[in-house]
């Protein structure tokens, strides 16, 4: 029986060319299209090592943040002794040791154990999961609008760049407006994008919870409805975590809300749903507690027959989505014009989420090597390395 001897966890930085930040110092929301500026980056990975030789693995995408690395840190000493086979009391044993947190350092420790056992039993974390799905149909998921000239600056650059989207065989598109939180101008957006782009194409809107009120939200999900919005997804500034607002809301619409994205793991998410605060649920690996997490609350889902949708992008999302019956699209998140997107560039497998490496038929492919099926850049990581941890 392998036992875990060892944990590394090794955070690194790299640069992004033609992104820096907006209207604030920091976060997701604030990155702009920048003419030849390079942003520096942080991301983590996570190594997960046994007395017998075995090594997990996992670099983190979107989830990589400060605050996750400091949560995986405090996790990762609780690892040492246990057997990896035995994911799902160590996902209840985390649970209960970060409660006081958001869980948000549990996701990657989770992920690399998966690649570890696929790894241990000469198989795929895909067939693990009796994944049935070999490619997965896409959405773009933009970045944020900004003020500053250049990127989706407006209105018609948001149009301009869906149908670019649209010709390229996207399935659908989501609009991240801007973080003004203006309700006419996120409405006026949500009517000239769909007048743009015509019919088939399924257009969504996730204005990132800054819509100033819930009258706000209201409005804007009233264009969602005449512009037939596919879903409608964390409106307004109660952080997307009120069931009873959006409850209130769901009664004045038709158009289906998405939300939990912010509601941490599988019980809030199940008690947000089932108080009527949605019609789709959010799930992902990184954020809520591992491919453990992720899978157990798209069965909690399918129980009520109701649908529910993978956040961002990544191995641990495709590999999960192709086990999923109740779901739809895969988010390639985040991109724009000339805009790439900011995750690690550490794949030596030809494992890519840039908007250019989409499939013809619109779609990209589950992996289904060994573990969780993607090779990672090493040497790249150890050059970029700024803090490296050890736990044994």
């Amino acid at each position: 029986m392998s036992k875990i001897n060892r944990v590394e966890i090794n955070e690194f930085s790299f640069n992004i060319d033609n992104l820096g930040l907006g209207q604030a110092t920091t976060g997701i929301g604030n990155m702009a299209y920048v003419a030849g500026n390079k942003l520096k980056t942080v991301r983590y990975s996570v190594i997960i090592k046994t007395d017998d030789g075995l090594q997990g693995e996992y670099v983190t995408h979107w989830g990589g943040t400060l605050s996750s690395i400091a949560q995986s840190r405090m996790l990762a000493p609780l690892l040492i002794g246990r057997d990896p086979e035995e994911r799902e009391v160590i996902y209840d044993d985390l649970k209960r040791d970060i409660r006081a947190y958001d869980h948000m350092g549990n996701g990657p420790l989770d992920i690399a154990l998966w690649d570890l056992v696929g790894k241990m039993y000469n198989t795929s974390v895909k067939k693990l999961l009796g994944g049935f799905r070999k490619r997965l149909p896409v959405y773009a998921s933009t970045y944020h609008g900004q003020l500053e000239t250049g990127g989706l600056d407006s209105i018609d650059a948001f149009a301009d760049y869906a149908e670019q989207c649209k010709e390229k065989k996207f399935s659908g598109f989501k609009i991240h407006g801007w973080n003004e939180g203006d309700a006419k101008k996120e409405a006026d957006n949500v009517l000239n994008v769909r007048s743009r782009v015509g019919d088939e194409m399924k257009l969504m809107i996730d204005p990132a919870c800054e819509l100033r009120t819930w009258n706000d939200a209201l409005y804007v999900g009233r264009a969602c409805d005449e512009a037939n919005y596919f879903w409608y997804e964390d409106p307004y500034r109660d952080a997307a975590v009120s069931a009873f607002g959006h409850k209130r809301l769901r009664e004045k619409l038709k158009t289906p809300l998405l939300i939990s994205e912010h509601v941490r793991g599988l019980e809030q998410k199940a008690s947000f749903l089932v108080n009527g605060g949605c019609d789709m649920i959010h799930a992902d690996p990184e954020y809520d507690m591992g491919i453990t997490g992720v899978m157990k609350i798209a069965h909690f889902c399918e129980a009520l027959g109701l649908d529910v949708q993978l956040h961002a992008c990544g191995p641990a999302q495709r590999v999960a989505m192709s086990a999923i019956r109740n779901t739809h699209l895969y988010e390639m998140a985040l991109i724009g014009p000339k805009m790439p997107n900011a995750v690690p560039p550490v794949y030596q497998c030809g494992y890519s989420d840039q908007p250019e490496d989409l499939g013809d038929d619109g779609c990209v492919p589950v992996p289904d090597g060994l573990g969780m099926g993607v090779t990672y850049d090493w040497d790249f990581i150890e050059r970029n390395c700024t803090e490296h941890y050890i736990y044994e």
